[in-house]
């Protein structure tokens, strides 16, 4: 009875250091997977014809560097696509990478984290769509391009 006992202590511990070893093997190639993120700031003014709106982003992380900047007439974006490495059991990045834009119109400027992974790999998830509508009155995201959430002022 006592040896019966053992083998099927051993084979129970046999058998969940496999499926330990299974799930850590699945679970280290899913990190590894890359996801592309589209990211748009699109210029939701409206009447400012003569007064451009003028985005300049720069990118940290792996693929550090000045991304260049554009004047925005009213409905006009610019938009870029983000890579990250995901996480795919919780969903959160392991990358550092964060895009941040800086926002002039008038005599308002405002710069904001565009894209930061560790933020927006949750928020973006379902399409992997990052977009801000930049208004009068502030800045709203969406990650459909039909619900704005307001996410902050020019002050």
């Amino acid at each position: 009875m006592r040896l019966a006992t053992q083998n099927r202590l051993l084979l129970l511990g046999l058998s969940m250091g496999i499926i330990f070893l299974t799930m850590l093997n699945n679970y280290s190639s899913c990190r590894r997977r890359q996801l592309e993120y589209d990211v748009r700031v699109i210029n939701g003014f409206t009447n400012n014809s003569s007064l451009a709106l003028v985005i300049w982003c720069s990118s940290g992380g792996e693929n550090f560097g000045d991304m260049g900047g554009r004047a925005l007439q009213e409905g006009d974006d610019f938009s870029w696509t983000s890579m990250t490495t995901t996480d795919c059991f919780f969903g959160s990045s392991s990358d550092d990478v964060n895009v941040v834009c800086t926002v002039k119109w008038d005599l308002r400027k405002r710069e904001f984290d565009a894209f930061k992974a560790t933020r927006d790999v949750r928020r973006c998830d379902r399409l992997r769509k990052c977009s801000w509508l930049v208004k009068e009155d502030g800045f709203y995201f969406s990650n459909d391009e039909v619900n704005w959430k307001k996410d902050f002022s020019w002050s």
